[in-house]
């Protein structure tokens, strides 16, 4: 019975000391600081996007910054596809939102396009330089593929 009980106190210390043996092996995990600088990159300028979002939102809806097309004509192309919209209201296609970015519900494309390029120039200012300096052939080729992916994707 004694042995038991042993076995039972020696389990129960083992689960205890999991926890902390495992909190341990986290701590000797190593982040390379190119890894660092990135996620700090989209953290920071996440948050940075996400108030210009804010911002040009607001602008829109206070009405300081005017609307190419009315929003009170806006229930009419709710059901169009994007090229009868293109068509009907005029609208640029492509990049072309760029001529139109002193309007409001233009304006809100800012934050939108800023977001989507954190991840090119992180790749292009802080990943591909470090990979190329280290000679890590994969993670450069990977990088690389992933510039290329997301520039044909918002061409």
């Amino acid at each position: 019975m004694s042995q038991v009980r042993v076995e039972k106190q020696t389990a129960a210390v083992q689960q205890q000391a999991a926890p902390s043996k495992q909190k341990k092996a986290a701590a000797k995990v190593e982040v390379a600081p190119e890894q660092i600088k990135y996620a700090n990159l989209l953290l920071y300028c996440s948050w940075a996007g996400i108030a210009i979002l804010a911002i040009t939102f607001a602008l829109y809806l206070s009405g300081i910054a005017g609307s190419f097309i009315p929003p009170s004509q806006m229930p009419q192309y709710w059901g169009m596809s994007a090229h009868e919209l293109l068509e009907t209201t005029g609208a640029p296609s492509g990049w072309g939102w760029l001529t139109l970015i002193n309007h409001g519900d233009f304006m809100n494309l800012i934050g939108i396009a800023f977001l989507a390029l954190l991840t090119i120039v992180g790749y292009l200012t802080l990943l591909l330089p470090a990979y190329i300096k280290k000679k890590d052939i994969p993670y450069t080729a990977i990088v690389v593929a992933e510039i290329l992916v997301l520039s044909l994707a918002a061409s």
